[in-house]
């Protein structure tokens, strides 16, 4: 007689195991393409009414992401959208990306995960392969997930199969697609980790197995940690050398160019997007209960969070030497989503200097090219509903001040050097494009 881990092993070895996504956002929807690409069929669920119908409809849900993308996958019927968690008992494989985020005291909040995992409980039958990719803290996958899976009954590692494998999606970067980006897998039993590794092998580039679900859970920490404290390490330099007249941006520029032991990060207005802000705290909170203190993960924290304080602090000492008062005084923040190229605005900072602006009286503009209505967000929800201004002479002409927070391209900087009164650049935006203070109208601050 045939096990359920041998079938399931035949269905993704002959590409004919339906792969269910649970979460169609930043890294669930590029995911699914992956498969789609690989030849598997695909059933992805969101609890985003209109994220389905869109879907479903064949338009692109994302900038980076064309409408077009998922046409063929349509009409030739691999391919659907739905709510109806019911349904999780279709597919061969459910890959789990919903959102881990923090709550207001810091902590890890699991709800979305462990939603989904109720959700697949009521519906899960024997030989089904449940993946976990979403960031979280080690232990996540055992001691959370697990529980809820064998309520029914059934038994991971004999029944159903239970992996983690943490995404790895950086949207907008051309060059690192999903199926080029190799794939941690991590099982706390045989079966599950090989079906992981027949499953993603034929979805990217390579695999690379670890020993534990943990583990896997630790290394996707660790990768966003290291950057957390890296750029932690600049913003602070930012200040140190800004005391002292230095430019740290001419400093890394000429620091990169050693070939060996060093890498280049980038200061800014404070961290953003789903990852890096939120990810190293789920890691100091588990260090708690082992008595370990993380000490450089919550400091760099607290540097990277205390950013945006220190730019408006800037921001408003540049407009009091103008001689006009900052309260009251009209400021065009342009780009509101975290990161360069992308619509995403989830904990982008952009948004926590709005709401700084305002608290200390100022009016708050914004201009992004991506984001033309600002969207409902978790830790903002009062900003929802605002529109980008256009970006023109008489727009910059009305406003006191300019703050770049997010340095899209194809956006007119020299327009903005010609006719704004002040910029203060916190991308160093405007010294790359060759727009340094005296060479046009603006005053240009860095910070």
């Amino acid at each position: 007689m045939t096990s359920p881990s041998e079938t399931l092993s035949a269905l993704l070895a002959e590409r004919r195991a339906l792969i269910g996504i649970v979460g169609l956002g930043y890294v669930g929807l590029p995911l699914a393409l992956a498969a789609l690409r690989a030849g598997f069929p695909v059933l992805g669920f969101d609890v985003d009414p209109g994220r389905v119908a869109a879907l479903n409809r064949g338009e692109g849900a994302f900038h980076h992401i064309p409408g077009e993308a998922l046409g063929p996958a349509l009409a030739a019927g691999t391919f659907q959208a739905t709510g109806d968690m019911a349904r999780l008992r279709e597919p061969d494989a459910v890959l789990i990306c919903v959102p881990t985020p923090l709550t207001r005291h810091r902590e890890p909040d699991l709800s979305y995960v462990e939603a989904t995992a109720r959700a697949i409980a009521a519906a899960l039958r024997p030989g089904q392969l449940v993946v976990l990719e979403s960031t979280t803290y080690p232990g996540t996958t055992d001691e959370v997930m697990r529980p809820i899976l064998e309520q029914g009954g059934l038994r991971s590692g004999h029944d159903f199969f239970l992996a983690y494998s943490p995404e790895r999606e950086d949207p907008g970067n051309g060059e690192f697609d999903t199926a080029r980006i190799p794939k941690v897998v991590g099982a706390d039993d045989a079966a599950a980790r090989a079906l992981a590794e027949a499953l993603y092998g034929a979805l990217v580039v390579r695999t690379v197995p670890v020993s534990s679900a943990a583990a896997a859970e630790a290394v996707k920490l660790t990768e966003n940690i290291f950057r957390s404290v890296n750029i932690a390490l600049v913003n602070e330099l930012k200040l140190v050398y800004d005391a002292m007249g230095i430019d740290v941006w001419e400093v890394i520029q000429a620091a990169a160019t050693k070939p060996f032991g060093f890498m280049p990060f980038q200061p800014g207005p404070g961290l953003g997007g789903h990852c890096i802000p939120i990810d190293p705290f789920y890691l100091a909170w588990k260090a708690r209960e082992f008595d370990v203190p993380a000490r450089f993960v919550e400091l760099a924290g607290e540097v990277n969070t205390r950013m945006p304080y220190h730019v408006v602090e800037r921001l408003a000492a540049a407009v009091d030497r103008t001689g006009r008062a900052f309260s009251g005084a009209r400021v065009l923040v342009m780009g509101l989503a975290y990161k360069r190229n992308v619509e995403d605005t989830r904990e982008s900072p952009a948004l926590k200097l709005i709401r700084l602006i305002e608290g200390r009286g100022a009016v708050a503009l914004y201009h992004d090219p991506l984001v033309p209505v600002l969207p409902a967000t978790r830790e903002h929800p009062e900003l929802a509903g605002r529109r980008s201004e256009a970006l023109t002479e008489e727009t910059l002409g009305a406003v006191d001040a300019v703050l770049i927070a997010t340095d899209h391209d194809g956006v007119d900087y020299a327009l903005v050097a010609r006719h704004a009164r002040l910029v203060v650049d916190t991308r160093n935006v405007m010294a790359r494009h060759g727009l340094a203070e005296g060479l046009t109208g603006a005053t240009i601050v860095k910070a």
